[in-house]
């Protein structure tokens, strides 16, 4: 569900609809062609998983699908102040696939309490850099998150590999090595897990069908 949250979303992490946002969403109307289109290809696994999500079904089997996202400078600068870490670069775009199991998302709304354990998920992406040329970043991670009442309580990362040149390296090395020991990233994480559930799933609810 974070990579849900993070890469499904379509214009960006989260929504301010309830007031609740993680501050880095764009209105539509401010979506550069690219952006437009990235956002078009996510929805058919978007609506997939909202429909898990709504109609509980246990049929259909797990949700497969290669996403791909893009997020500008002034985004990714409010995603990694909560780290403390500034981002000196450029746009980001990234591809990972979405492996999700249905019965998880079933159980994460539906159960009291339900712990939801990923599978790792590996994600490349491709940083723009004004003087050196872009470099491509790959990293894991392994996400855990808890949900009571359907709603997504507390989330780790447990971030794992990164492979990226030096600099870039180092500073999403002190990132995610802050958030695997104190855990900065949760808020915003367990807020867009549950921005997607509510908002964003309800802007796709007349597609789910009977899917």
């Amino acid at each position: 569900m974070v990579l849900v949250a993070a890469l499904i979303a379509p214009v960006g992490p989260a929504a301010a609809q309830d007031g609740k946002s993680s501050g880095t969403s764009l209105k539509v109307e401010d979506l550069t062609p690219e952006e437009l289109q990235e956002r078009e290809a996510r929805k058919s696994c978007k609506v997939a998983i909202c429909a898990a999500f709504r109609n509980r079904k246990p049929e259909g089997g797990d949700i497969s699908c290669n996403v791909i996202k893009s997020w500008r400078k002034e985004q990714l600068s409010k995603m990694v102040e909560k780290a403390k870490v500034s981002w000196p670069w450029g746009r980001v775009r990234c591809t990972a696939p979405i492996q999700l199991k249905r019965e998880m998302l079933i159980k994460a709304v539906s159960e009291p309490t339900y712990e939801a354990t990923l599978a790792k998920h590996k994600v490349v992406c491709e940083v723009e850099r004004e003087k050196d040329g872009n470099a491509e970043i790959k990293f894991e991670f392994t996400p855990k998150v808890r949900f009571e009442k359907g709603k997504a309580t507390k989330a780790t990362l447990n971030w794992g590999t990164i492979e990226a040149p030096t600099l870039v390296k180092g500073a999403m090395w002190t990132a995610t090595a802050s958030d695997n020991t104190f855990n900065v990233l949760q808020s915003t994480v367990v807020e867009d897990i549950n921005d997607f559930i509510d908002n964003k799933c309800d802007e796709v609810k007349d597609e789910l069908g009977g899917k």
